[in-house]
Order: structure tokens, then C-alpha cells, then sequence
């Protein structure tokens, strides 16, 4: 036998070749992808500020690059666009992702061992998809008729001001069908959307309502949920309804899944759940319910390698990150993650199940803040120094004590309750700070390259 041949069957097929590695990055709206992405790739390319990534600390990861992406269909992420607006002299946030993207990084690895140092280095390619986080809400109507979503949107939505005009549109859903009926009904619940999205909520489906694209004004995109009627006559409003409801899931949900989400090998699902906590114990129940949503799409476990020969994915890996960890000091990381562990406790347990693995981390992909101890009522507060967005004046800023046991937040936010009781959790928009980098360093972080060697690390050794 050759010792190529030896060499292949000692490590699995993968010695001197190229292995890819499909990283997706999901969130809800506002959570940072675009950022993640950004200061991800940045940090691979230039590695001095990924001591936790094994394969960048100990020099296995000889030389990283970028290349086309493998899919000519799909548009490429902006990396250096984005970018630049985070290190230019006035520095500012990137705009959000508004369409799927991808970036392909190619790293030179050189395997540890007698093994890998006889065969060389091999190629890992990493494979990074963004998606809108309006649309990853979508992927949750996949398993809801339209009479489930519907009754679940207008019992979620009762008592929203800003759903005040939408539940004040009076339908009659077993009325013959009227197409100038449907597109005001349509059109006040996309106002609605659009609104509840500003407002802080998560829950925002059918993702496309919001960012349509070219399917504005199609029918696919004119529905609305309205009450069951107890007869469901041919040519009614509620039929047709259901109709453009199922037409939605079959040309526009369908296609995004199995064409971009269902590849995906390793996952990270950004979500701010700072700001969720900031705005009240409805908007944490509110995540809970749609992030919950969103995982019930993976197919999560461990794939054989036969399964892989046939185009087979699982995702085999999960990482539950809560981002802008910057905001708080480093004492309340732990509780915050605890926050997020909770949140999530049924869709890492199934995952967990599944044979994947799954973490929860608190990170921060750029980090705008530094750490402060202020002197109050005699006593330490534990701060955050950075930019205000809005001033640009430099502040100081305590966020609150974040509760060591996560159930006294879940808790109330599950009960319904209106606010927090004796608490009240503060967050303030930082702009980027102004970088200087030396030679080698990619962009300030926290926790980065902790969540890299878990997402991907072990195809770097």
C-alpha cells in the first residue's frame, strides 16, 4: 500500500486535500450579523488576537485568504465595505443585512502530529452564509397551518399599541373574497410589522412583508391573519387567505430553506439579548417564543461519512451567542449567558439529543467599550466607557445587575408581566471606537475566537 493510501485511511479521506466547512450566521434582526461576519473574517486573516483558537495560537494555521464564493448565484458579502466603516477615522456601524449573502476564507492548515507532518499541509475552506434575520422567522411557518399561525399572530399581538390599527380592521373571513379588501388588510398588517420591528418585538412573520424584494405586491405577499370562521366556503376570504399563506411557505419559505439553510454544518444564532431584557419581560418572551421557532428548522446530529458522499447535512454544531457582551463589565458575562442557556433550554436540549453539540457564550465581535469602576453612594459600580451613537459624546454607563438565577427574568417574562418588578436593566447605542492595529491584530473582541474554535476549530488542527 501506498503511504498516501496509509495516510487517507488513518484520517479519514482529508490528509493533503480541501475540506469545506459551511459556517451559517443567523439572528433576528438587529443582532449583530453583519458585524460578526466582519470581524470574524478580519480576525482570521490577521490572527493576533485569537489566542483561544488553538489552531491560530499554536501555528497550524499557516496563511488564510479569500476567494470567489463557490455559488456564482449568490451575492457576496461586502466584507470590505463593511470594513471599512468600522476602522475608518470616523467610524460608524454597517448596514444590515438585506438579502442573502456569502464569503468564502480559505486557511492553510498544517496537521499536528507524525501523521499530518508527513502528509503536509491541507486547504480548509470556510464557507460563511448570512441571512436576513427577518427571513430566518420564516423557517418556523414550515411546521404551522394558517390557521395555527394565524390564531397564534392575533393572540400575540393583542394589547401591542402598535397593533391597535391592524386589530381595528374589521373582516369578515367567511365574506366572499375581495382583492381590494385583501390589499388593505395586507397593507395595514404590514404597517403593523413594520412597527412591532421598531418597537423591539421578534416575533415579525412572514419575514418577506418586510424586506420584499422583488416579490412586493405579488399575492404571495398579500395575506393577512384574521379569525377562523366556523364555515370555510370555496371563495371565501378566509379560504383564499390560507391559500396565499400556503403559496408563501411553498415559493418563497421552501426555496430559502433548502436552498441556503439546509447545507449549513455549523451554525452560530446571534441574538441581543440585551436589548430584549432592556425592553421588558414581554419582549424576552417574545424572543424565547421565536428563536424556539427558528431551531425547530435544523436538522441537528452527527453525519456518517457515507451520508456526506450523498450531499447529506446535519448541523453538527450550535452556538448560542448573546451578543454586545461589551455592554455589560466582565462580572455579568457569566449571568448573561446563564440568561440565554435558559431562554433556549428546550432547543439545546433537543440538539443535545440529537447527537450535536451545543454552547451558550456571551461575545462581543467588535468590542466599542472599555471597563470602569466609578465610586457610588461609597460604594464600586462596575461600568462601561464608550461613545454615545446618537452624541458622539463619551459616557460612562451602568447597565444594572442582571439576576444570577435566570428564572427571575423568565419567570415574569413567561407570566406575561408588564415590567420588571424592582428592576430596571438600562442599554445605551456605543458607536465603534476609533482603532489603531498593530501590524498582525484583527479587529477587538470579546470571546471571538472562543466561539471560532468551537463553531470550526477542530478542522484547524
Amino acid at each position: 500500500m501506498r503511504i498516501s493510501e496509509v495516510l487517507n485511511s488513518v484520517t479519514g479521506g482529508v490528509v493533503g486535500s480541501e475540506v469545506t466547512v459551511r459556517l451559517g450566521v443567523t439572528g433576528l434582526s438587529r443582532a449583530g450579523k453583519t458585524v460578526f461576519i466582519t470581524s470574524l473574517v478580519a480576525n482570521l486573516l490577521d490572527r493576533g488576537r485569537m489566542a483561544q483558537l488553538l489552531g491560530a495560537a499554536n501555528g497550524a494555521v499557516q496563511a488564510a485568504y479569500l476567494q470567489p464564493q463557490p455559488d456564482d448565484t449568490t451575492p457576496r458579502f461586502e466584507y470590505e465595505a463593511h470594513l471599512a466603516a468600522l476602522t475608518s477615522d470616523t467610524p460608524h456601524w454597517p448596514q444590515s443585512t438585506r438579502t442573502v449573502s456569502q464569503l468564502r476564507v480559505s486557511l492553510k492548515v498544517q496537521p499536528s502530529g507524525i501523521i499530518g507532518r508527513l502528509a503536509g499541509p491541507r486547504t480548509v475552506h470556510l464557507d460563511i452564509v448570512d441571512y436576513p434575520g427577518e427571513w430566518l422567522l420564516d423557517l418556523g411557518l414550515l411546521e404551522k397551518s394558517y390557521a395555527e399561525w394565524a390564531a397564534g399572530v392575533l393572540m400575540a399581538i393583542e394589547g401591542r399599541d402598535c397593533a391597535d390599527a391592524f386589530l381595528a380592521y374589521q373582516v369578515d373571513p367567511a365574506a366572499n373574497y375581495d382583492e381590494v379588501v385583501a390589499q388593505e388588510l395586507a397593507a395595514s398588517f404590514t404597517t403593523y410589522l413594520h412597527a412591532a420591528r421598531d418597537a423591539g418585538f421578534s416575533d415579525c412573520t412572514p419575514g418577506r412583508f418586510l424586506l420584499p424584494g422583488e416579490l412586493e405586491g405579488s399575492p404571495a405577499l398579500t395575506f393577512a391573519p384574521i379569525s377562523e370562521p366556523q364555515s370555510k366556503n370555496r371563495g371565501s376570504m378566509w379560504r383564499e387567505m390560507e391559500r396565499r399563506y400556503e403559496a408563501y411557505k411553498k415559493q418563497v419559505v421552501q426555496p430559502f430553506f433548502r436552498d441556503h439553510f439546509a447545507k449549513i454544518d455549523r451554525q452560530v444564532v446571534l441574538m441581543d439579548a440585551l436589548g430584549a431584557i432592556h425592553r421588558g419581560p414581554q419582549a424576552v418572551e417574545d424572543m424565547r417564543r421565536a428563536m424556539a421557532d427558528i431551531l425547530t428548522a435544523f436538522k441537528t446530529g452527527k453525519v456518517g461519512f457515507l451520508a456526506s458522499l450523498f450531499g447529506v447535512h446535519r448541523v453538527e454544531r450550535i452556538l448560542f451567542a448573546a451578543t454586545k457582551a461589551d455592554h455589560l463589565h466582565h462580572r455579568q458575562h457569566p449571568r448573561l449567558t446563564g440568561i440565554v442557556s435558559a431562554m433556549l433550554r428546550d432547543a439545546k436540549d433537543r440538539a443535545d439529543f440529537s447527537g450535536a453539540l451545543t454552547a451558550a457564550m456571551s461575545i462581543a465581535a467588535l468590542r466599542a467599550t472599555v471597563e470602569e469602576t466609578l465610586a457610588h453612594d461609597g460604594k464600586p459600580l462596575d461600568c462601561v466607557r464608550g461613545t454615545l451613537l446618537d452624541s458622539g459624546k463619551q459616557a460612562a454607563f451602568y447597565p444594572g445587575e442582571l439576576p444570577d438565577d435566570p428564572a427571575k427574568l423568565l419567570g415574569p417574562a413567561y407570566d406575561g408581566a408588564d415590567q420588571w418588578l424592582g428592576e430596571d436593566y438600562q442599554i445605551m447605542s456605543f458607536a465603534p471606537a476609533p482603532l489603531t492595529l498593530k501590524s498582525g491584530d484583527g479587529p477587538p473582541h470579546i470571546r471571538l475566537d472562543k466561539a471560532a474554535e468551537f463553531l470550526f476549530g477542530d478542522y484547524l488542527r
